[in-house]
């Protein structure tokens, strides 16, 4: 299928297309050129000057983990009965067949990182999927991470109960000391000459090896600037390709941060400040960070915020200072890169997955869907107007 007349959003060097067509086959993208194609053949598509985008990424969800109108039944985002568990695996809770996933795609939310909760200082494996589909298997595209949380959500949960952690230096405490034992346990394991000198086998140690062996990165929740500093620290100390979820007062440290190189995925901004670490949130963080020159990319925090709204928080962050282009660069290509899926998501060129949707009118207007959405050269929608 060829889908020409259309303003193409490349999301590449290549910049915007004002007059251009683009091709699918095989469920991928196999040309983007401007002008007219030489022939038009029988299924292809008149976008009649729509604008052409690719799909939209969340970079930070609990979408199918935390699923709609569910109340404990439906919650498998936090196993709270022990502060460590990376050894738990997002895909073994997520539910495809929650009705977001429906409501996402309707936005033009085509891929998304979904994870366990901030209720432990290692809270598990996190995933990156598709949103379109019915088996979580077929629609993943890779294991995205480790969770870590710092700040109040572990000192909340656990003070109740009269156990550690109690305090931010015994969150920072649990996540070391399992790092240290998973670097041992590795260390172990390279050491190996003959087969009686194996380790024994430790399910949360052999989670980490991939983190230790930076193949997976380490996504640090948090939201105050002295929790950041932590994460940071911790990264630093046990050389982790790291990434600041939330980063709400990353505002306060950009030039920290900026030091450290490390990307934020800045959300959920469409909410009240509910709870004490958000009590310096700003729609203008976002911006700040990107004129330090910091990766950003922008979240939802889906069921915080619906995930329909991801270009809405977009918008908002528009209204906060940031650059349009760069508030859709925010929810396509720069998430496809902090994620590391960028070789496959997030921009429209030859050899992408065919993720993409088109618009009559502003992508991030409030009043504005995608007319048509495609995920892997299937069309998902198709509003006739």
């Amino acid at each position: 299928m060829t889908i020409y007349h259309a303003v193409i959003h490349t999301m590449t060097e290549a910049g915007t297309i004002p007059h251009g067509f683009l091709t699918v086959e095989n469920g991928k993208i196999t040309r983007v050129q401007a002008g007219d194609p030489d022939v038009i053949a029988e299924g292809d598509m008149d976008a009649e000057g729509s604008v052409l985008l690719p799909g939209f990424i969340d970079a930070h969800t609990h979408l199918g983990i935390l699923e709609d109108g569910l109340d404990f039944e439906g919650d498998d985002c936090n196993e709270c009965t022990d502060p460590f568990t990376p050894h738990l695996r997002a895909i073994d809770g997520v539910n495809p067949l929650d009705r977001c996933f429906s409501e996402a795609l309707a936005a033009g939310v085509t891929t998304v990182m979904t994870s366990p909760g901030s209720a432990n200082p290692c809270g598990g494996t996190m995933l990156i999927l598709k949103t379109a589909g019915h088996c979580v298997d077929e629609m993943m595209l890779e294991f995205g991470g480790i969770k870590f949380a710092l700040g109040e959500n572990p000192k909340n949960v656990y003070h109740g109960r009269d156990e550690m952690p109690f305090t931010r230096m015994a969150t920072a405490a649990i996540i070391r000391e399992g790092l240290y034992k998973a670097k041992r346990y590795l260390e172990q394991w390279e050491a190996v000459e003959e087969a009686e000198d194996q380790p024994d086998y430790d399910a949360k140690c052999e989670a980490l090896l991939p983190l230790l062996r930076r193949t997976y990165k380490a996504h640090f929740h948090c939201h105050r600037a002295d929790d950041m500093m932590t994460a940071i620290r911790i990264a630093k100390e046990f050389h982790l390709d790291a990434v600041l979820v939330h980063g709400t007062e990353g505002h306060r440290i950009p030039d920290v941060i900026q030091k450290a190189g490390i990307p934020v995925i800045c959300g959920p901004m469409l909410c009240d400040r509910c709870k004490p670490e958000l009590q310096y949130l700003e729609i203008t963080t976002p911006n700040t960070l990107y004129q330090h020159g910091i990766p950003i990319a922008l979240c939802t925090d889906h069921t915080v915020i619906p995930i329909q709204y991801l270009p809405t928080t977009a918008a908002l962050a528009v209204k906060g200072g940031l650059p349009y282009e760069a508030a859709l660069q925010a929810i396509t290509v720069m998430p496809a890169k902090i994620l590391g899926i960028a070789d496959r998501v997030g921009s429209l060129a030859v050899g992408m997955d065919a993720d993409l949707q088109l618009y009559h009118g502003d992508p991030l207007d409030l009043q504005c869907d995608p007319w048509l959405v495609m995920v892997n050269g299937e069309i998902v929608k198709h509003t006739i107007s």
